[in-house]
């Protein structure tokens, strides 16, 4: 940035708002205490609004009706020293941030402004948005435009100088979130209030380089009088009916003839805003792509075009408000001619991550693994195999910080074992103390060393071979497809090496804790508790466990990115598209044709073989058995004797 005092040039070119004096945090956070905060945030508002025209009237300004103490407060929270250092587009996944929230409380019909981040990036991957017109013509929160955002930026380019954003949106206050959503990520875009079943606002038929969105599925009221005739239904209409029964809602249908589910009159409208080489990639639902009597009609005719590109079936469980499972669609109006006549059948329901119990979504790893059979299927293979290197990078990079995180759990597991060696020689030396009492920190004390001994043998050896892993291919990554197999073959067994450190890190932990709580317990019995600091060994087990954590991690980090090696090089074993049963296979229009025209990719791809839980570890959930049944026949035997004891008070 430049010395001189910064002007609003200086951020437009950085694409960020440069905010009124009155409108920054440290300026509203200096005024007098008078309760009128809210007024002064409405001023705020105002003000910003006032020099960005595409925020015109979409802030809110209703905070004159919270208490100030709580205002104070919220603004306390963003005026922090770590957010104003901090780089990159913070403002703007803040507010992501929030609107997912807002989304998964269900708010603002039914949570459908917006699109789960995973699906969104799903469809930019595929599509690659990074030029000309982009269209959502219904646009929610804007999550389409902001994506394709991130999109253009990992490409190292401007958004600004790239894209043009357009939005179509049915609902005002969602249009709001959109403009917010855009103005935080110091985005531009045209988006408009309307209902795109009945208006083309935009006027883009025919010109859009990218078409994305998430439409709502299975509308049933459309009047068939008004997209009669329309020129974006080219396909002609899909199933109609007269208004006998009731709608979704419950409410008594009138007479007009309508349109018996909307879903084909969205993907129709996404085709046609397609220029001659556009792409567009939207979700469904997944009932739409084996839809028959009408809408299978229309679908035949899209399959026919050759522009249908990539099906991919989602799981249920992807969105926040609807537990449904849907399927995302991709045309591609410039396929090459070698591809016109097929289509990549990409079934995804056994991919997934698990955020909460009800709730899903794809790792970076899993979203990127995804795209990558795309390229195959695009005949981009180096795309493939320079992903494959880039995993080797991470491995070497998680690998080189392994030794400074085992060091750190070893200086807190070492200070917590001299602790409780030096408690247990003063128990010893005190002669009122018969050996019964001692024994169960004696011999949990002897089984710590004895794992740990085991412990650090396997570390040295461990350490050795990472090291010599990374001498041997970080500086030259490989590259060529044979050099990256033998690459990984040579890792797996320091892979399960990794795998095996984690299990006895955990158990040394456990062992530790346990040692801790039976020291306490004999720190107890009078005078041999003198000079124990029980506080300390407790800070110190506290700690220990956080460094176990962050070890643990740094462990599991190593495996996990050779574990993604492995994924992809064991189904595409030479860096070139082939059928993978249960995820993926490239169908020919006659095979759809003899299929009833289904795009579902179950259909084609067969059944996934059973996976194997790589995280579930046999030899680990028997140890744990093994020390949380010695914890409780310990306490077993004290509850017996307590028994007996009262049974003798009893006189029994």
């Amino acid at each position: 940035m430049p010395r001189r005092s910064l002007v609003k040039s200086d951020f437009i070119k950085r694409r960020a708002l440069m905010l009124p004096e009155q409108a920054r945090y440290d300026a509203l956070m200096k005024r007098p205490k008078d309760n009128k905060l809210g007024a002064a945030l409405v001023e705020a508002m105002n003000a910003i609004e006032k020099e960005f025209e595409p925020l015109e009237n979409q802030l809110p300004k209703d905070y004159d009706k919270f208490e100030s103490d709580l205002l104070e407060d919220l603004l306390r929270a963003f005026d922090r020293e770590v957010l104003r250092n901090a780089s990159g587009d913070v403002f703007g996944r803040i507010y992501e941030y929030f609107l997912m929230k807002f989304a998964m409380q269900g708010a603002q019909d039914n949570g459908e402004f917006f699109t789960p981040p995973s699906l969104v990036q799903t469809l930019v991957n595929v599509i690659e948005p990074d030029h000309g017109i982009v269209f959502d013509p219904a646009c929610g929160s804007g999550g389409m435009f902001v994506q394709s955002s991130h999109f253009i930026e990992r490409q190292r380019q401007d958004t600004s100088h790239r894209v043009t954003f357009y939005g179509q949106e049915k609902t005002a206050t969602t249009i709001r979130l959109a403009k917010m959503n855009l103005a935080v990520h110091g985005l531009e875009g045209n988006i408009r209030e309307a209902n795109t079943f009945y208006q083309d606002e935009h006027t883009l038929f025919g010109r859009c380089d990218f078409v994305m969105a998430n439409p709502p599925f299975n509308v049933d009221m459309v009047d068939v009088e008004k997209v009669k005739g329309d020129r974006r239904l080219p396909f002609g209409l899909p199933g109609t009916t007269k208004g006998a029964g009731k709608n979704k809602k419950g409410d008594a249908k009138n007479n007009k003839e309508t349109v018996s589910n909307g879903n084909y009159l969205w993907i129709s409208f996404f085709h046609s805003y397609l220029n001659p080489k556009g792409r567009a990639g939207f979700v469904m639902s997944s009932q739409a792509s084996s839809a028959g009597h009408g809408e299978a009609e229309v679908r035949r005719k899209i399959v026919q075009t050759g522009d249908v590109d990539v099906m991919i079936a989602i799981r249920s469980n992807f969105f926040y408000t609807r537990t449904v499972p849907c399927e995302l669609w991709h045309f591609d109006k410039g396929k090459p001619e070698e591809r016109r006549d097929t289509v990549l059948m990409l079934d995804a329901r056994t991919v997934y991550r698990k955020v909460t119990r009800k709730i899903y979504d794809f790792s970076p790893e899993q979203l990127a693994n995804l795209t990558a059979i795309v390229w195959l299927y695009r005949g981009q293979p180096l795309r493939f195999l320079a992903l494959v290197r880039d995993y080797f990078a991470t491995v070497c990079q998680e690998a080189a910080a392994v030794p400074g995180e085992l060091e750190c759990f070893e200086t807190i597991f070492k200070a917590l074992q001299d602790q409780l060696a030096e408690f247990m020689e003063r128990v010893k030396a005190l002669m009122t103390l018969t050996p019964e009492p001692q024994q169960p920190l004696t011999d949990g004390l002897a089984e710590l060393a004895e794992a740990q001994q085991a412990y650090v043998a396997d570390r040295v050896i461990l350490l050795q071979e990472l090291a010599a892993f990374r001498n041997q291919y970080a500086t030259v990554l490989p590259d060529a497809n044979a050099a990256q197999h033998t690459a990984r073959h040579a890792f797996e067994p320091l892979a399960d090496q990794t795998k095996g450190l984690v299990k006895q890190v955990d158990l040394l932990y456990k062992l530790a804790a346990r040692c801790g709580t039976l020291a306490q317990e004999l720190a107890a019995i009078a005078k041999a508790g003198e000079g124990y600091d029980r506080r300390l060994a407790t800070k110190r087990l506290k700690q220990l466990d956080e460094e176990r954590k962050q070890a643990v991690e740094q462990l599991k980090a190593v495996a996990y990115f050779h574990r993604q090696i492995v994924w992809l090089q064991d189904r595409f074993p030479t860096a070139e598209m082939r059928a993978v049963s249960g995820l993926c296979k490239v169908v020919t229009r006659a095979e759809i044709a003899a299929a009833d025209w289904s795009l579902t990719p179950g259909r084609y791809v067969g059944v996934a073989p059973p996976e194997v839980d790589e995280d579930f570890d046999f030899e680990q959930t028997l140890r744990d058995i093994h020390v949380e049944l010695m914890d409780l026949n310990r306490e077993a035997a004290e509850l017996a004797a307590k028994i007996q004891e009262n049974f003798e008070e009893l006189g029994v």
